[in-house]
């Protein structure tokens, strides 16, 4: 009888061992899977934790052991029992501390995970593989191509989803300019800015043009699976053939189709910036 015992309180620790080795291994998998992997490790868990409890609950009614008539205690036997009442404790019982570690194990293993940027932009993208975006008023400072004439200033909060954009995405970048200058201006800030060496994004790919309409024509030959504009009528154009679109704008606005979304601006779609906030 000791024996089982011994065993069943050995079979019980290394359950509690395994479940926490395996709370470990799938901690660290799910700083690279999507939300989709993430959901299936979920239920696996979910299973493997049901399994764990059931196996440390008693295994159904136990039988009942026939009484034995005790003879009457006398003065002697009273005090080896008594000497000997530590022993009767059942071997197999846990003690409240094993038994709210192994609970830690479970609430720690159960804490929500945050997602990286990189799985928020590939989700928020809906996977999508190309995408053109506007740059005055997302990616710069400035707002008008009269600015442009000036300076240009790339808008450093927007660096790291471009970084992100860039991993998994054919990313254009276009504007309306008003002459040459401008057109430098915009790819010098680029440069200093580094967009050029950590995002993988190559000049070439920096399109400029002399009208709204330009920009329109740009979009619709690259059939992009996202564009990026902050004009609305431009957005309204495009609806009818570009799947998805994002609208920046300060005014928030009414929704105008399904396939057309807004925010104040592009990191804010992906939700950089608002924790600090």
């Amino acid at each position: 009888m000791a024996m089982a015992d011994y065993s069943n309180r050995e079979f019980v620790q290394l359950i509690k061992k395994f479940g926490a080795f395996l709370t470990v291994k799938i901690s660290n998998l799910f700083q690279t899977l999507d939300t989709r992997s993430v959901g299936a490790l979920a239920g696996l868990a979910i299973a493997i934790v049901f399994t764990w409890r059931l196996l440390r609950s008693p295994g159904g009614p136990q039988r009942r052991q026939p009484k034995r008539q005790a003879p009457p205690p006398t003065s002697s036997s009273s005090s080896i029992n008594t000497q000997s009442g530590v022993n009767l404790i059942p071997p197999a019982v846990c003690s409240p501390s094993e038994d709210s570690k192994a609970q830690n194990v479970i609430d720690e293993f159960f804490q929500p995970v945050k997602p990286t940027l990189a799985q928020i932009v590939r989700q928020r993208l809906s996977e999508g593989r190309k995408v053109t975006c506007q740059l005055l008023g997302v990616i710069l400072e400035e707002t008008s191509p009269e600015e442009l004439q000036k300076q240009a200033t790339v808008r450093s909060s927007v660096l790291e989803v471009l970084l992100e954009i860039t991993k998994f995405c054919d990313l254009y970048l276009m504007e309306r300019v008003l002459d040459d200058e401008s057109e430098q201006k915009v790819l010098l800030a680029l440069e200093v800015a580094g967009v050029f060496t950590s995002t993988g994004l190559v000049k070439d790919k920096v399109l400029f043009c002399s009208t709204e309409n330009g920009r329109t024509s740009f979009v619709r030959q690259l059939e992009p699976d996202w564009h990026i504009d902050t004009n609305p009528e431009i957005v309204h154009q495009l609806a009818r053939f570009i799947k998805y679109q994002l609208h920046i704008s300060s005014i928030k606005s009414e929704r105008t189709a399904s396939n057309i979304f807004s925010s104040s601006s592009l990191e804010q779609f992906f939700g950089v910036g608002l924790e600090d906030k």
